[in-house]
């Protein structure tokens, strides 16, 4: 491994966004470093889907599909009290029609790694810290078993992930009026592992049978064990008294039989964290550092996915630190933040008002028995939801906003 004192650019976190930022800056030929305080394979609290954006990015980084860890999946199964609906990953010019399984312990490590061999520098178990003078971000101490090191990189890429200690330190905090989500998934043992079809319960229900804004899921590994999880959003008027344990017990016990899950089955105890989402963290650039991935509270509201999001913010974090960089001016750093706002602003604003709308009453259950009747319908909102409309279809924002407004009209009033 080559052997580097100070950085040009060190990136704090070594998840995807974390990866994907390395990947791109050592590819562009910046010296970079990536530090993650674990040690790897870590593992992480997540659905580990990847959607078509996921599969895209990773295309794009090299990374090899035919390992045994990833299991390829076509499409979505839906269900919604007696409905189900197989939705396949729609065409589009720009994604592949399919994605996958993979734990994320396994994905971080080989992402990771492709940052390696694109020259990047990756110092697993190693912690970092901000060391902050006269309100500018000014060293950073890197401490690894028990030794301690100050360097001085240029450039600081925060990818810590949704706790974001580097990023809170540095002034970067969650917009509290913006939505977030709170997630739990464990693992279980079961026969139908390698089923082609990821899936998602849309009527979650708590332990008294009430419905709960959110989704429950169960998602195939391949290799006899499948990830089971609920999230719950905090437009939900019941939302501090959820308990996603509780939840997760529901879930499981109403599953479909194919999966044959049970408290007899489970392989881990549940694990659950918050999820900021919609880009509610800010700010996302400093003189001298930026926010990717879930330290930007980079995670579509409308599903839950953070993954994708995450390798694209890095990547973009990327492109603008070698703007900067090559121009010998850190004032470009801010076109990343432009760009953010371009690219997923009008967008996540309608999941913002989406996800408003299902925190009512009746709203859920008014889509849902609606959309599983009419697959045109469901595949449509596919789209919507995992941001994979064409560029020749209405502009996505314009769609939501219409849906949105009849959703309300018809739904119960709270």
């Amino acid at each position: 491994m080559p052997v580097m004192t100070t950085p040009e650019v060190l990136v704090v976190g070594g998840g995807p966004g974390g990866s994907a930022a390395a990947h791109w800056l050592a590819d562009l030929g910046h010296e970079v470093m990536l530090v993650e305080k674990k040690e790897y394979p870590r593992e992480k609290t997540c659905g580990d889907g990847l959607t078509p954006r996921s599969i895209r990015q990773l295309l794009d980084m090299g990374f090899d599909f035919d390992v045994a860890e990833f299991h390829h999946c076509r499409g979505l199964r839906a269900y919604s009290g007696d409905l189900m609906l197989e939705l396949d990953w729609p065409d589009h010019p720009e994604f592949p029609s399919w994605g996958g399984v993979i734990r994320r312990a396994d994905l971080d490590q080989q992402v990771a790694r492709l940052a390696e061999k694109q020259g990047a520098v990756i110092r697993d178990h190693t912690a970092a810290a901000p060391i902050i003078e006269g309100g500018r971000l000014s060293g950073i101490t890197l401490t690894s078993d028990g030794e301690t090191e100050t360097i001085h990189p240029r450039v600081v890429i925060v990818a810590d992930g949704s706790l974001s200690r580097f990023g809170r330190a540095l002034g970067g905090s969650r917009d509290k009026a913006l939505p977030y989500g709170l997630a739990a998934r464990a693992y279980y043992s079961s026969p139908r592992s390698k089923d082609p079809y990821i899936e998602s319960q849309l009527d979650l229900r708590d332990a008294a049978g009430t419905s709960v804004p959110g989704y429950g899921w169960v998602f195939p590994l391949g290799d006899g064990v499948v990830n089971v999880g609920v999230g719950v959003l905090s437009t939900f008027h019941r939302w501090k008294e959820t308990n996603t344990n509780i939840l997760m017990d529901a879930l499981v016990s109403s599953a479909p039989d194919h999966w044959e899950i049970s408290p007899d089955t489970a392989l881990s105890k549940p694990r659950g964290g918050k999820l900021p989402m919609s880009m509610s963290v800010g700010p996302k650039v400093g003189a001298n550092w930026l926010l990717v991935g879930d330290a930007a509270g980079a995670i579509n509201p409308f599903n839950g996915e953070g993954i994708a999001y995450a390798y694209e913010t890095g990547r973009i974090a990327a492109r603008h630190v070698h703007n900067a960089l090559a121009a010998d001016d850190l004032g470009l750093l801010h076109g990343y933040q432009a760009e953010i706002d371009d690219t997923y602003g009008l967008y996540f604003r309608t999941s913002r008002a989406f996800v408003r709308a299902i925190g009512r009453p009746g709203v859920m259950k008014v889509l849902t028995g609606t959309g599983l009747r009419s697959k045109t319908l469901m595949e449509w909102t596919l789209r919507v939801m995992a941001n994979l409309l064409r560029p020749d279809e209405i502009h996505p924002a314009e769609v939501a906003y219409r849906a949105l407004e009849r959703i309300v009209q018809i739904g119960p009033e709270p």
